[in-house]
């Protein structure tokens, strides 16, 4: 049959009319069925639109890098100075440095010369106290004295009181002398029940009358500088005390003052042998003349 033949079989041109009687051929791609095997169900497929492409903008921070500039490394940031700045006696000019490094060696001197004297002042008697015994209690007196009669292996067991006594010119020119004042007593009183004492009243009379008494000789006289330092530094605190007593009354005045010390034994506990003396022992000073640089108005 020729290709051009108008029967059924016959073949048509692509895009040529259909016949009447012609099956309407599928709008979707065409399918090769090999021969005794089933038809294929057929989808329709969906088209998706492809997303609409914009131009890059090259000021948005968004838009991918170009390649060549991503494997460019990223330069280093310029630096604002030292990241660690220097501090304390670093940071200071070179004269000021200098400055600190004189006086920290001038410090270190005076700490050692101050341990070694201390240290020589509590050690054994030796050649450097022998030759140089005044030089070191000249610095170590009065401010820094060590005792150390608390770690003593036998303790002080003495009670010590210090009492004073005046003599008085009254107004009409008379003289009078007052009894026995016990300091001691009063300092005593003002510390018992009290739980935090004053300075004042645990150790200003007792230190001063220790002082006196470490200075001068059995006949109370003085043994150098430092014994009448003393003696113008307990007169001037039983002066003072006198006057906060209102030993004077208004008008009178304070011609002179007595010191003296009342020593007595501490007994021995009941279940001790041991005997001691209970008669208390007195040490009286000369008298006294008191000054104006003694007075209460003369300290204020």
């Amino acid at each position: 049959m020729d290709a051009y033949d108008g029967g059924s079989n016959a073949r048509r041109q692509p895009g040529a009319p259909s016949e009447p009687g012609d099956a309407p051929e599928p709008d979707g791609p065409e399918t090769t069925q090999a021969p005794g095997e089933p038809a294929a169900l057929s989808q329709p497929q969906e088209e998706f639109p492809a997303p609409d492409r914009q131009p890059a903008d090259p000021a948005d921070p968004a838009d991918p890098a170009d390649p060549a500039e991503i494997r460019q490394p990223a330069a280093a940031p310029a630096p604002y100075g030292d990241p660690h700045p220097p501090t304390g006696v670093a940071a200071l000019s070179l004269r000021y440095q200098i400055g600190v490094a004189l006086a920290l060696a001038v410090v270190a001197v005076a700490v050692c010369v101050h341990i070694g004297m201390v240290f020589l002042h509590v050690a054994p008697p030796n050649t450097v106290t022998k030759q140089h015994g005044r030089a070191i209690d000249d610095w170590v007196y009065p401010e820094f004295e060590q005792n150390w009669k608390l770690f003593a292996p036998n303790p002080l067991q003495l009670n010590i009181a210090v009492q004073v006594r005046a003599r008085i010119r009254s107004a009409d020119g008379g003289s009078r002398t007052t009894g026995w004042y016990d300091l001691s007593a009063q300092d005593g009183r003002a510390i018992d029940g009290n739980l935090l004492p004053s300075h004042t009243q645990q150790n200003e009379l007792r230190r001063s009358w220790d002082l006196f008494v470490a200075t001068h000789d059995a006949d109370n006289r003085p043994v150098g500088l430092r014994g009448t330092l003393s003696e113008t530094y307990l007169r001037r605190i039983v002066v003072l005390r006198l006057e906060r007593d209102d030993a004077t009354a208004p008008g009178d005045v304070l011609v002179s003052v007595q010191v003296r010390s009342r020593t007595t034994n501490v007994p021995p506990p009941k279940w001790s042998e041991e005997k001691v003396s209970v008669q208390p022992v007195y040490r009286e000073l000369p008298w006294w003349a008191v000054t104006a640089d003694d007075t209460e108005g003369s300290v204020r």
